[in-house]
Order: structure tokens, then sequence, then C-alpha cells
């Protein structure tokens, strides 16, 4: 017993004690005012390596500027990638999307979450037909899966509205962001990629602005059509230029044809 009492007490040196690791924030909510002055509330991840625990300042802006502009997605098939919480997506849906693909990392927690809020968005309309589905997806990746959601009756293969929200940050994937937008915006004049973001790491900006030089190459053009500053920037204790932090630029892609 002695032998068993000294492995034991050997292999305790080793353990983590219970509150080693700090707890794992929890799950929060945020609410977005419609232009109709009603609120939309949803659902975030608790801490999530992929930044799905934030609401981005680009995906409310570019959430009011859809508002503003009901057109560019009234009776639209629409795809959203890397949408956190998807307010952009039940945005859309409230302004009359015909369809809604809202798409994050393939990661069970995130995916979920989306659900979630595509579930309680529609509790509050009873009746009416769901036209969003959640999807988990890999930018760059083939994007069969999400054009298997199109109507059956459409003309011309591929979404109408794509809108990536706050993604330019990830300087890496940019390519393969490109490579999407290539594999699923519709090759027609109408169809538009609507990219907005924040400059969060301002010393960053020209690799952020990187991506549509790369899109450029790729035979899209580019035109600016946002720039707002919100009240306040997203995180206080952050470095950098505090006006470049607080603005939202917009950028709509299209297809050069």
């Amino acid at each position: 017993m002695a032998d068993a009492d000294s492995e034991e007490e050997t292999l305790d040196l080793f353990a983590e004690p219970a509150d080693y690791y700090p707890p794992s924030p929890k799950a929060t909510t945020q609410t977005h005012t419609l232009l109709s002055g009603r609120n939309l509330t949803v659902h975030l991840v608790g801490h999530n390596p992929l930044w799905g625990h934030h609401l981005w300042n680009a995906g409310r802006l570019i959430s009011t500027y859809l508002e503003s502009n009901p057109s560019l997605i009234a009776n639209k098939i629409v795809l959203e990638l890397g949408a956190g919480a998807g307010l952009p997506s039940l945005v859309c849906a409230e302004i009359g999307a015909k369809i809604v693909v809202v798409t994050d990392y393939p990661d069970p927690d995130l995916v979920k979450n989306l659900w979630t809020n595509v579930e309680e968005y529609y509790s509050s309309k009873k009746g009416e037909e769901r036209r969003i589905v959640a999807e988990g997806y890999c930018w760059g990746n083939d994007a069969g899966p999400l054009l298997a959601h199109l109507p059956p009756e459409s003309m011309t293969p591929g979404f109408e509205v794509l809108i990536l929200a706050d993604l330019l940050f990830n300087h890496s994937e940019h390519g393969k962001l490109v490579s999407t937008i290539e594999t699923t915006l519709q090759k027609t004049e109408e169809a538009k990629a609507l990219v907005f973001f924040t400059p969060y790491r301002p010393w960053l900006y020209e690799k952020d602005m990187a991506f549509f030089d790369l899109a450029m190459e790729k035979g899209f053009v580019v035109e600016k059509v946002l720039e707002e500053k919100m009240e306040r920037v997203m995180f206080e204790s952050d470095p950098g230029d505090e006006e470049l932090r607080r603005t939202v630029f917009g950028f709509v892609v299209k297809w050069k044809l």
C-alpha cells in the first residue's frame, strides 16, 4: 500500500488544480436596433478562437446599409460568409430576401448558435415561410453544399448578393475568400459582394486593403460605397489610430463583364 500511496502522491504533483484554467466566458446576447425602431436580439457564443463571441461594427453597419437600400436584397438570393451571429442575414430576411444561406466556420458551437438565432427570429413571425438556412463552411472549399440551396428555378448559377463583414483582418485567408466569391457569385452585371470592414489594427490597414487588389487581379471591379465612423471604438485598450479603429469602410465587388 505504501508504494501505491507514494505513486498517487507523485502523480498528484503534476495534476492541475481545479481552478488552474479560468472559466470560459458565458454566451451573451447583443441587441441591434432596426431603422423601424424594432430591436433584434442575437445570441453570441462564449469566447471562441474564431471571434464569434463579438457582434462586430461592420456587421451592424452593413445591416443598416442594407435596410437603407432594400432593393439590394428584396427577392434576392443571398450568401453570408464568416457570419458570427448572423445579424446581416436576419436583416436580409427582414427586408424580403428570397433565400439566405448564412455560414461560418464548421465549428459546432458557431453553427448551432447560428441556428439558434434563426429559430428565435422566426419564432416571432408565426406562419412566415422560413427563408434562412445555416451551414458550416471553410472559405475556399467546394461550394457545392452552399449552391445546393439555390432554388431550382434559378437560371444563373450562384448567389446574387454576398455579404462579408469584418473578415479582412485575416490576411492569410484573402486568397480563399476571393476564390469563394469566384465560385459562388452569379456572373451577371447585377450580382455583387458587399465587403465591409474596420481596420482594428490600423498599422495593418494596407494589408487589409490588399484583399481588393487580389480581387481585381481575379477579374472583379471594386467600388467604395461607404465610410462611416462609429460613436466609439470596439476595444478601448487596443493600440493604434483611434479614428481608423472607429471607421467602417464599405466596398462593392462585382464581376468585370
